[in-house]
């Protein structure tokens, strides 16, 4: 995991969800923790989501680059993940989702953060969507 990453996690943790440098005043920021695809260990990455009802939905768009973010293949391997939002952890169970109602997630996305717009037209894959369900206590 990069510097960034940590020091992300870390400030989210000490401050119930917070976070500042690009992401403060967000109240949109996650921690999942998946199992690796490969290696079976846990690994964390902070991310921002779309509130949906019950659900948070995750866009898989590695910053524009042409392949799919490790964390996609670790859920794509593993679907059930940890969820710590605000000062709340839970268990998810991650599903894939396809268009129209894929569409209409990220144009919600590119509203929150216009920077997802840029995302999209940086690469030709098609960028997953994906919505975490809380798994029953």
């Amino acid at each position: 995991m990069n510097a960034f990453n940590e020091q992300v996690i870390a400030e989210f943790r000490a401050n119930n969800g917070q976070v500042g440098g690009p992401f403060e005043g967000r109240d949109n920021m996650v921690l999942i923790t998946t199992t690796g695809a490969k290696s079976g260990r846990p690994t964390t990455n902070p991310l921002v989501y779309v509130p949906d009802t019950d659900r948070i939905i995750l866009i898989a768009s590695n910053g524009g680059a042409d392949k799919h973010p490790a964390w996609y293949h670790n859920l794509r391997a593993n679907p059930e993940l940890t969820v710590e939002l605000g000062t709340e952890t839970y268990v998810g169970k991650a599903e894939f989702l396809t268009d129209p109602e894929a569409s209409d997630l990220y144009a919600r996305m590119i509203d929150l953060m216009p920077v997802f717009a840029d995302y999209r037209a940086k690469t030709t894959r098609q960028i997953p969507v994906i919505a975490i369900h809380r798994q029953p206590a």
